[in-house]
């Protein structure tokens, strides 16, 4: 079994700002050679998720909406600058693993790989990318 490792780096535009990262995961998955295997992909960020879902306008929206409703930036935390963003990040998840068939990363017909950026800064962040397999 081979394994690949290489890092990504992007920029995030601020709050809930959001970076699609398909392209660039298939992109190491395409280096690594590997046709049949797992992609593990790690966002090592307090206030960074990863999300698979549709990347359109409007969904975008709501999602930055509904982590508004639920983790409001204004609400009352002990923590003194960014809580909100670090509560926003505990709840969805630092990475995620998906199958890769035939060389292609493999999501359904509408998903995307999306980096979510929950901090009140725009900042620079890296992804670590793991391929595995044969």
């Amino acid at each position: 079994m081979k394994v690949f490792n290489e890092s990504l780096q992007l920029s995030t535009t601020g709050e809930i700002s959001f970076v699609d990262i398909s392209r660039m995961v298939q992109g190491v998955i395409e280096k690594s050679g590997v046709k049949s295997g797992i992609a593990h992909v790690f966002a090592p960020h307090a206030t960074g998720v990863l999300i698979l879902t549709e990347y359109e306008p409007s969904l975008i929206a709501d999602i930055k909406n509904t982590l508004e409703r639920l983790v409001p930036r204004r609400g009352h935390y002990a923590h003194p600058s960014n809580a909100h963003s670090h509560l926003r990040s505990m709840l969805l998840s630092p990475d995620k693993t998906l199958p890769i068939m035939d060389g292609q990363l493999t999501l359904g017909t509408w998903q995307s790989l999306v980096f979510v950026e929950t901090d009140v800064h725009s900042r620079q962040r890296t992804i670590i990318v793991q391929v595995l397999g044969e």
